[in-house]
């Protein structure tokens, strides 16, 4: 196995384990801490728990085409993480904010250092395995 190669593994399975994490984290806080998703929870879930499953088999294949597909999911998911960041976090969107059914989105089971809330977490591991994606697709075109 040659240094790009190598490098191409390790950043697939560094996604892999991001997204493993974050997948993890969220049903630690539903099904051990009983923490009730709102809508947009289980729309990042949507997002993130295939990339578990998809970056997983890629790493253990070496198909690193997979990125585009991860970076799409990825982008997907933030865009909804930071939408429910902002809902909680800003005013304005929490007036203005769509319903969100029986648990509010607005709503912050945690908000550690005054920032951390968990569209926070979930916003900061699509953004690193979006970048992480966009690495591989650049490195894999290196060499062709």
């Amino acid at each position: 196995m040659n240094k790009k190669e190598k490098a191409l593994e390790n950043l697939l399975i560094s996604a892999w384990g991001i997204s493993l994490i974050a997948t993890l984290g969220s049903l630690y806080f539903s099904e051990v801490l009983k923490f009730i998703p709102c809508d947009l929870c289980w729309f990042q879930r949507i997002f993130m728990y295939p990339q578990v499953i998809l970056l997983g088999l890629a790493a253990i294949r070496k198909e690193y085409g997979i990125a585009r597909y991860s970076l799409t999911l990825s982008i997907i998911g933030g865009t909804i993480s930071l939408y429910h960041y902002l809902m909680q976090k800003i005013p304005f969107f929490q007036e203005h904010s769509i319903s969100c059914g029986r648990v509010p989105c607005t709503g912050q089971y945690i908000n550690w250092f005054g920032f951390i809330t968990i569209p926070f977490l979930a916003l900061t591991a699509f953004f690193l395995i979006s970048v992480l994606s966009i690495i591989i697709i650049r490195k894999a075109k290196e060499g062709n």
